[in-house]
């Protein structure tokens, strides 16, 4: 399988005081690090699943991906292209090869437009606007299972399952090789979150796209994707096929996620973990790794220093002193 997207040791931080806030109240480093450190691949035609807690930095990494947030170390790469340090005029193209997807399904979505003007707006902006727009509209609304009837609809019209699939539909306007897609399925009911799942999934076996998916609902994760990773406090801590890391998660962190899904098999054996403590503030990074202030099995060890990448033999790798599973 090709790589379509690379990230390697990317960083983004962001600044909490002014350069003379932080001179008067003494603060050598204003900043606070969002994203800490991320490597991670997508290949051609794959189903990538981030996950992790709110405010573990999922967002922001997709932000940085779809050239919303500018990172301040390392490397991100499309096809080969570096994406990190590209002009504005560049990136500006470039958006057109990535689709994206954001969390509030109506909410993103202009409620002075129509559905018709929504789907028209990527070729208007990419300077395709001498495509036949109307027959893109139609197009885009059948693919996504819409009758040509929603184009004069505006959003508040919409229930949320169908303003998703909107969402869907202009996400893809322009045929991009890969779509970022933040929480898909947040504030549906669960019959609808089924059926948006099963849109993506076809529509990424007809269409051969790549798609990241950002979520805290695992079982969003396991239903759709061919790899995941877990991210903690900035860091993918564990990330390895979807399968494996369901069955044998090596990371602490992983296990507490999944003992916090609900179990659908009354009688299935499954290991549980549950978390101690709350999520440290990102003004207060705790030392070594940062999970070790929730986990059980820490000692003095994981408070001195960061685990570094153990990478397995089926493409799983994590960051942790004290792995569950290790084969």
């Amino acid at each position: 399988m090709n790589t379509l997207l690379e990230l390697d040791d990317v960083h983004v931080r962001f600044r909490t005081h002014s350069p003379l806030n932080a001179i008067l109240k003494g603060i050598d480093d204003p900043f606070v690090d969002a994203v800490n450190g991320v490597s991670l691949e997508i290949g051609e035609g794959e189903t990538y699943g981030l996950v992790g807690e709110s405010g573990s930095g999922k967002t922001t990494l997709a932000r940085s991906i779809i050239g919303l947030v500018e990172p301040q170390r390392g490397s991100i790469r499309y096809d080969g292209t570096e994406l990190v340090g590209m002009p504005t005029a560049e990136m500006q193209k470039f958006r057109g090869n990535v689709g994206a997807m954001f969390q509030d399904p109506v909410g993103s979505l202009s409620p002075r437009m129509t559905i018709r003007s929504l789907l028209a707006e990527p070729f208007k902006i990419h300077d395709l606007s001498q495509r036949n727009l109307g027959q893109e509209v139609n197009r885009l609304l059948e693919m996504v299972g819409l009758n040509r009837d929603f184009a004069n609809r505006y959003p508040h019209q919409l229930s949320g399952g169908q303003a998703r699939r909107v969402g869907v539909a202009r996400a893809l306007a322009l045929d991009p090789k890969l779509v970022v897609a933040d929480e898909p399925t947040a504030g549906l009911d669960v019959s609808v979150q089924g059926e948006i799942l099963n849109l993506l999934g076809r529509l990424q076996q007809e269409l051969g796209i790549s798609i990241l998916v950002i979520t805290h609902n695992l079982n969003v994760v396991r239903h759709i994707t061919d790899r995941m990773g877990i991210m903690y406090f900035g860091r993918v801590v564990e990330q390895g096929p979807t399968e494996t890391m369901f069955h044998q998660p090596s990371h602490p962190y992983t296990l507490a996620l999944l003992s916090a899904n609900p179990e659908p098999d009354p009688d299935a054996e499954i290991d549980r973990l549950e978390l101690q403590g709350e999520v440290p503030s990102l003004f207060n990074r705790p030392s070594g790794c940062e999970f070790h202030p929730r986990c059980p099995f820490a000692d003095d060890r994981c408070q001195a220093s960061f685990p570094d990448l153990t990478e397995l033999s089926d493409a799983h790798s994590y960051r942790c002193h004290h792995p569950l599973h290790v084969t």
